[in-house]
């Protein structure tokens, strides 16, 4: 039986193992012809030697990775023994820096590879698309860079929308005015903002207009400017909506929009606006459009779970 031996330099094992040696249980899995034991800062490995070479490999893919972000997790890991290359799960320094300090001192940061692409292509690009399942956290890193940009007077404002689309339930039966029958819908949104804004301080910028939180409906006829623009559940609009919403785009402004395709609510035979701007503007300049998995889920763990479920049978239809 052939053995390889690596050697941990200038890398604590604790933190590269994880806690009861989780990662290594990880790797494990991926490689179960292989018989792996980690002790001290070594990790020795025995098998065929095809096996191997690719377990060493790809190892030293992981170590280059801790190397540079002195952090590696299961979503991490995954991906390194997943990817073709480096540029499926490496991203610039600067992306995975401190988005935004939030209230009582959170640090929010992209956790995620995908989310850090995120975060480069804001920066590159005045449009965004942000395509991905529930719980990637396309939404959340959306409104701390909204935020960022309001904090550094980049933007006078920040616009966030969804369509109030009803998912399974009517609209017209929920009790209040129309603020408190809308608010539910926007709710994902508020929930974001007070993780990053304190409440006094949230509750004066959407009382003086600073923040405007409104149904897809109410951006008709306006020009939005010196804003930070998060269109949320895009997968709801209709062709019309989302061509109306594209052309509302006036100087200096940041267009995000986020989606989950395999979640439409609309009608059948209707067309999701999301899915057909994706073919439209897939080569036009100036819009990056990044696509998130459920290696990027941040939720419970089991919502990965739930996600591959769905999919296997969804796949089948």
């Amino acid at each position: 039986m052939n053995e390889l031996i690596l050697e941990l330099e200038e890398i604590t094992p604790k933190e590269f193992f994880g806690a009861q040696n989780a990662n290594i249980v990880l790797l494990k899995k991926y490689f179960p012809k292989l018989k792996i034991v980690a002790r001290g800062n070594k990790i020795k490995a025995y098998g065929d030697e095809d096996l191997l070479e690719e377990f060493d490999r790809r190892m030293n893919m992981l170590m280059q990775h801790f190397g540079k972000y002195n952090k590696i997790d299961e979503n991490v890991i995954e991906r390194v023994l997943t990817s073709q290359s480096s540029d499926d799960y490496t991203t610039s320094e600067q992306s995975g820096e401190t988005i935004v300090h939030g209230v009582n001192g959170k640090i929010i940061k992209a956790q995620t590879v995908n989310q850090r692409k995120l975060v480069e292509s804001m920066r590159k690009n005045d449009m965004v698309f942000a395509i991905g399942p529930a719980g990637t956290g396309k939404t959340y890193t959306g409104v701390a860079l909204a935020v960022r940009a309001l904090k550094a007077k980049e933007v006078k404002r920040i616009i966030l929308t969804r369509p109030a689309v009803e998912a399974g339930e009517n609209l017209g039966f929920l009790p209040g005015d129309l603020k408190e029958k809308l608010d539910p819908y926007m709710q994902p949104l508020y929930d974001a903002l007070r993780d990053m804004i304190p409440a006094e301080k949230l509750a004066s910028f959407i009382e003086n207009g600073t923040i405007q939180i409104a149904p897809l409906a109410f951006m008709r006829g306006r020009t939005l400017d010196n804003a930070f623009v998060i269109l949320d559940e895009g997968q709801n609009t209709t062709h019309a909506q989302m061509k109306m919403f594209l052309t509302r785009m006036g100087k200096n402004a940041k267009f995000l929009l986020t989606g989950d395709p395999g979640q439409v609510d609309l009608p059948r035979r209707t067309i999701s606006g999301l899915k057909e701007a994706l073919l439209v503007l897939k080569n036009v300049d100036g819009i990056g459009m990044i696509y998130l998995d459920d290696k990027d889920v941040i939720r419970h763990k089991l919502v990965k779970k739930v996600i591959a479920a769905y999919k296997s049978i969804e796949n089948r239809d």
